[in-house]
């Protein structure tokens, strides 16, 4: 059994940051391929980042040179940085993970196989 953790959210203003942190614990091995994605009302859910075993990463482009993701496998935490955030941005933010090792980012929401609860993140205008 795996078990993913998100926290980090909260409410912030036009142009403000944040950071997401995604603590995974359980059968899991450390560097396992992860993600992020996010949730919008009236959306589908949407891949923003992601990392893979061998620490190559994704980016959706809307968030290019504004979000970092990077992992601690000796903590098995992932993380996500935001900054210059916006209103468009406001939606749950969830975490994943794959059950197989992978050199390569995993891009396919249906290769994720455990999922957070995720964390509410508010851009206020």
């Amino acid at each position: 059994q795996v078990q993913l953790v998100e926290s980090g959210g909260g409410l912030v203003q036009v142009g403000g940051s944040l950071r997401l942190s995604c603590a995974a614990s359980g059968s899991i091995f450390r560097s396992n391929p992860m993600g992020w994605y996010r949730h919008a009302p009236g959306k589908e859910r949407e891949l923003v980042a992601a990392i893979s075993s061998l620490i190559s990463t994704y980016f959706t482009d809307p968030v290019k040179c504004r979000f970092t993701i990077s992992r601690d496998n000796v903590k098995t935490t992932m993380y996500l940085q935001m900054y210059s955030l916006n209103p468009e941005e406001t939606a749950i933010y969830y975490c994943a993970t794959a059950r197989t090792w992978s050199a390569v980012v995993v891009t396919a929401i249906e290769k994720y196989d455990y999922w957070g609860q995720g964390t509410q993140v508010t851009v206020s205008s």
